[in-house]
């Protein structure tokens, strides 16, 4: 019994070092997906494509790719309507911003960004769109 108890506080102590913590709101964060929506809406993608992390200017080479890319796979982020910023957290060595977008349509989306610190300031290394919240009357 006593091994078994060891074992189950073994894991538990495991599992909360693994877990994600929450950060405070941080503006810088915010800052730059702002300013890289605001180049998405003026079809500004060399713009857009300077906030993006170096492992995905390498993934699509070009600002052009790039801006195709997420005229076609996140419609939600080239035309955002609102946009508020929910929590922020911290995993495996990166920020993760989760930030709600209401979209031309009137259709909620949520979506988090992976944040990688680095020389130049914060960039974005990725975006996963999650299942929106439902909503009802």
């Amino acid at each position: 019994m006593r091994v078994f108890l060891a074992g189950i506080l073994g894991v538990l102590f495991l599992s909360a070092q693994v877990q994600a913590q929450s950060m405070p709101r941080n503006a810088e964060i915010e800052s730059v997906i702002s300013q890289q929506m605001e180049a998405f809406r003026g079809d500004d993608f060399a713009r857009a494509f300077e906030f993006a992390a170096d492992s995905i200017q390498g993934i699509f080479g070009t600002p052009d790719r790039f801006g195709l890319m997420v005229e076609r796979g996140y419609p939600m982020v080239h035309r955002a309507g609102e946009v508020r910023f929910l929590e922020v957290r911290a995993l495996a060595g990166a920020a993760w911003q989760k930030v709600l977008i209401i979209d031309q349509m009137g259709v909620a989306h949520v979506l988090e960004y992976q944040m990688l610190a680095t020389e130049e300031g914060w960039r974005i290394g990725g975006v996963q769109l999650l299942q929106a919240p439902d909503v009802g009357a």
